[in-house]
């Protein structure tokens, strides 16, 4: 099991994740539909996976869609679920190359038939990849994520599988979806917007955070590559003081 302190990497974080926001504000500013921006949006993953995966990058997490986004126009989340297959079918040729591995957390069984399989078979062709984990949260919430754990921790105790006085951090953190990762060095938000919005909330909790004014179609890769830097410049302490240096005279 991972923990922040123990998935830090010096020279860049090991686990990105990303709140890829904008899409259909992007596609309002030149008077297109909002699909049009999920379309270049689904563009954008493709090239910042890319870059992620040349920056050793381990891990990656993209807020793909929420369990809050259903209450969106049926016609948008009928797109959004169109996207993942679309998004395989175009560019699983090139995540083969680049050894990139496929998976995702969220309620998985909650999802189309369409989009299940999809992602299914992206899952199943690069399991044995080495490279980058790129984790797809598709129907996925934060809140929903830690009730969850609470009510499987639950079922534990009245079965005698583990006793309440042991449950600790790291007992909690192996009834989530992320347990087989380590928790975000790195959380980025695009579009200007200066929330979490449901992501992570567990996980996140010494995360260092980066917002950014550009819609998530427009993010390049020298400003994916800048955040990193960003991000490599700053003192992570996890609530402890940073040891000071002492000359001697």
């Amino acid at each position: 099991m991972f923990n922040e302190k123990n998935s830090t990497d010096i020279n860049g974080p090991n686990h990105v994740a990303i709140i890829m926001d904008g899409n259909g504000r992007y596609a309002k500013s030149l008077g297109l539909p909002r699909v049009k921006g999920h379309e270049q949006g689904m563009e954008t993953v493709r090239r910042i996976v890319v870059a992620a995966n040349q920056l050793n990058i381990k891990y990656l997490t993209l807020y793909a869609f929420s369990t809050e986004n259903w209450s969106r126009p049926q016609s948008e989340v009928s797109f959004l679920m169109k996207l993942p297959g679309i998004f395989m079918n175009k560019f699983l040729p090139e995540l083969m190359r680049e050894n990139v591995k496929v998976e995702t957390i969220g309620e998985f069984d909650e999802l189309p038939l369409h989009t299940k399989k999809a992602v299914s078979y992206a899952v199943n062709k690069t399991k044995n990849n080495t490279g980058l984990t790129l984790i797809f949260a598709l129907n996925y919430g934060g809140r929903n994520e830690i009730v969850r754990a609470v009510k499987n921790i639950a079922k534990d105790v009245e079965r005698g599988t583990i006793e309440s006085s042991n449950i600790t951090d790291e007992t909690f953190s192996t009834y989530l979806y992320t347990k087989d990762y380590p928790d975000p060095e790195l959380l980025i938000r695009t579009s200007g917007e200066y929330r979490i919005s449901n992501f992570l909330l567990w996980q996140i909790s010494y995360s260092e955070l980066y917002f950014t004014d550009t819609y998530w179609p427009e993010l390049s890769v020298e400003e994916f590559n800048s955040i990193i830097e960003s991000y490599c410049k700053r003192d992570r302490r996890f609530g402890g003081l940073k040891e000071e240096r002492h000359d001697e005279n």
